[in-house]
């Protein structure tokens, strides 16, 4: 089991743990919670060695095999699925060994060698890195496309692959659903509630953590505390026990306060003097209970739209997708994704956009953002239609190099030369005051957003957003960044906005808030999808299966044949020693030989085992096909 003991742990002068203590048991899957900044990552960098604690004790059982999410973004011309392969160090440690004993020329060393090579799994790693990268979103055709082509956001889905195909006892995953869509967010909760080692999770999807986790670490004021049960069942428990420290620190007080009264009063009287001394022995003895220091949490607010047109939004046969490129020859045309559209878009809707990746939800929300122009059809605003735009990549609406206060006044004067009135003060004094609204104070005003955090960049967007006073807001992925309780105030401002929303999220909680129905991006079109987001999720799962059975199947018969090369190589090998023994040879050399001759009877017995329970999947595959 993972052990913290007394543990006291600093990042700098600032101390995050203090005396902490905590017990993890093999085989729990725990999220780990707590604000940002209160050392959720540093404690990560704890376990996997890369710090040691200042004070006390931590200790994990040294044969674990520890596995975790690397952080840095992958440089490599490899395949997309040999990046991930590589991720297996077991069987890389097992391939480096055959390599060793074949220089060697032991021949008990390589039959060995081979065999632990086996047992890692080298028949069907490329299957098994291949059924993670298709689960996590990627399609059949970029298997072998170089890590290197893909954007950042892809290259983490593939480090994720790479943490996930490593046998591990122990699993480390930082925010792992940051760069996923809802499809795959549904298929890593699968896989990871089938995951049967210790897993440690920090996450701000508070389904997600719901989903996969049996057990919460609080952590803070520099203290860990334990909670049986998910993240929901922590937020039961941890109002109980802040309820019962209030009343409890409420009592004492009253308790305190009466024996100071008493001693203030009598302690210059001789006859009481004993009796108050007593008191303020009583006094000091007293373990103070801590008063509830809250969390401050961030709140926030859409100001009531200046008008809401109706419709907002007309669309008429509209194709969605990207013109030619700038250096495309003369006649190339435009890449059409999603085609003849033909909705509209109501005052006060409240639509989530559902789709898997790629099928063109955020092509379909910067077109009616105005970032994309129709490739074809009639796309007719609203009069006085005002459009709030969350961009999925915070960075598409900010500029690295400037700081919160010049993005606010560059904004003003956009507006301003626009003839578009957001109702806001244009005093930079009221702008500074605004972006303290949002958190934004001290040096923080005047720091370059290129160095401002996820969480940071994200609410600077969502500042600038609510000064405009939208009436139509357009949310691609806003809580990749956000931590649990600015979500929560995302969740509340929306409910109480008297606009349009058009949504599109992974954040399932966010979604049932906010959305009353669904619109599906999906084969080329948009159509509304009929019913609710437990429906989309059991879609997502058999559409998995149906897609998965037949690239299962073709997994399988290749797994199939590795077998009967196996079985040939080892028969081959068999009929030659069986020759040898026949031949008069030294004692030790029978010996040796009868060894190795027992040895591949065992192994063959289990091949043959193997692949008949394949042929029979295969078989019953095929059965359900073709029934």
């Amino acid at each position: 089991m993972i052990t913290l003991k007394n543990v006291v742990l600093r990042r700098g002068a600032k101390v995050l743990l203090d005396n902490a203590s905590v017990t993890i048991k093999p085989g729990e899957k725990v999220g780990l919670v707590g604000r940002n900044g209160a050392g959720k990552s540093t404690l990560f960098a704890l376990l996997n060695g890369t710090l040691h604690e200042d004070g006390g004790d931590c200790s994990i059982p040294a044969q674990w095999h520890m596995a975790q999410v690397a952080q840095e973004m992958p440089e490599t011309g490899q395949s997309a699925t040999r990046f991930v392969v590589e991720g297996d160090v077991v069987l890389c440690a097992a391939q480096t060994e055959v390599e060793a004993a074949e220089h060697s020329g032991d021949g008990n060393r390589m039959a060995h060698a081979y065999m632990k090579l086996y047992d890692a799994g080298a028949h069907d790693v490329e299957a098994r890195a291949q059924a993670l990268i298709l689960g996590l979103g990627f399609k059949v055709s970029e298997l072998n496309n170089p890590v290197n082509s893909f954007s950042g956001g892809w290259r983490m889905r593939l480090q994720l692959a790479r943490a996930l195909i490593c046998p591990s006892d122990l699993l480390l995953l930082d925010e792992p659903t940051n760069h996923l869509d809802l499809d795959a967010l549904v298929w890593l909760e699968a896989w990871l509630k089938r995951y049967t080692g210790t897993m440690l999770v920090i996450s701000h999807d508070r389904e997600f953590l719901d989903a996969v986790t049996q057990v919460t670490v609080h952590i803070a004021n520099a203290k860990l505390t334990r909670y049986g049960g998910n993240y929901s069942t922590f937020e039961d428990l941890r109002a109980e026990q802040m309820a019962l420290q209030q009343s409890a620190f409420a009592k004492q007080q009253e308790k305190i306060a009466h024996l100071q009264k008493f001693i203030a009063r009598f302690k210059a009287k001789a006859s009481k003097a004993k009796q108050a001394q007593s008191r303020v022995k009583a006094l000091d003895r007293m373990e103070k209970i801590a008063p509830l220091l809250a969390e401050a949490d961030f709140t926030f607010e859409f100001r009531e739209p200046a008008n809401l047109p109706n419709p907002m939004l007309s669309m008429h046969n509209v194709s969605f997708g990207y013109p030619p490129p700038v250096e495309a020859s003369a006649g190339t045309l435009p890449t059409v994704i999603v085609q003849n559209v033909s909705r509209s878009v109501l005052a006060g809707q409240r639509i989530g956009i559902l789709g898997a990746n790629g099928q063109g939800k955020s092509t379909v929300v910067k077109t009616v953002a105005r970032v994309l122009a129709p490739i074809s059809g009639e796309m007719t605003e609203g009069k006085g239609l005002n459009i709030g735009y969350f961009a999925q990549q915070e960075m598409d609406v900010l500029i690295p190099a400037d700081t919160p206060l010049e993005h606010m006044i560059r904004l003003v004067k956009a507006v301003t030369v626009a003839g578009r009135i957001s109702g806001q003060s244009t005093r930079e004094q009221d702008l500074r005051s605004f972006l303290g609204m949002f958190n934004f104070g001290g040096d923080v005003i005047k720091q370059a957003v290129g160095t401002l955090s996820g969480g940071e960049k994200a609410r600077l967007v969502l500042c600038m957003i609510v000064w405009q006073r939208p009436n139509l807001l357009l949310l691609d992925e806003p809580t990749n960044h956000l931590d649990l309780a600015t979500r929560e105030a995302l969740s509340m401002a929306l409910n109480e906005f008297e606009g349009t929303v058009m949504l599109v999220s992974h954040d399932r909680a966010l979604l049932r808030a906010v959305c009353d129905e669904f619109w599906m991006v999906s084969h080329g079109g948009v159509a509304p999808f009929d019913g609710d987001l437990d429906d989309y999720q059991r879609y997502l799962l058999d559409e998995a299966k149906r897609q998965r059975q037949p690239n299962a199947v073709k997994l399988l018969r290749k797994e199939l044949e590795t077998i009967d090369r196996e079985i040939q190589a080892l028969s081959n090998e068999q009929g030659q020693l069986q020759t040898v023994l026949a031949n008069t040879i030294a004692a030790r050399e029978i010996a040796r030989t009868g060894k190795r001759l027992k040895k591949i009877k065992n192994d063959l017995s289990l091949l043959e085992e193997r692949w008949f329970m394949l042929s029979e999947k295969i078989e019953a595959a095929a059965r359900s096909v073709n029934p």
